[in-house]
């Protein structure tokens, strides 16, 4: 079975999750619960998963994220695209 990861992690939105989470007073299996109304198969130990960047995160339940969160998914990926951003720019200045 393929291992799926980027740079050694299973998803780019653990922290950014585990960050709306707390800031929209959730716990773990409250966020579960939101996530189930909007039909997505997520208990409690998933999120902590997903949270710990133990597991992926698919397409549906990033975009449930998004909606339970109210944040675009350009939000949801922000730390990660400017992560890119900055290794790209080191990349770029040290081979111009």
């Amino acid at each position: 079975m393929k291992t799926m990861e980027f740079r050694k992690k299973k998803n780019v939105i653990a922290n950014k999750v585990r960050a709306l989470r707390m800031q929209s007073g959730y716990n773990q299996e409250k966020l579960a619960f939101k996530m189930r109304v909007l039909g997505v198969n997520i208990d409690q130990q998933a999120i902590s998963n997903i949270e710990q960047n133990k597991r992926i995160v698919t397409d549906y339940e990033m975009a449930c994220l998004c909606e339970i969160f109210k944040v675009s998914p350009t939000e949801m990926l922000e730390d990660f695209s400017n992560r890119e951003k900055g290794i790209l720019a080191v990349i770029r200045d040290k081979y111009e």
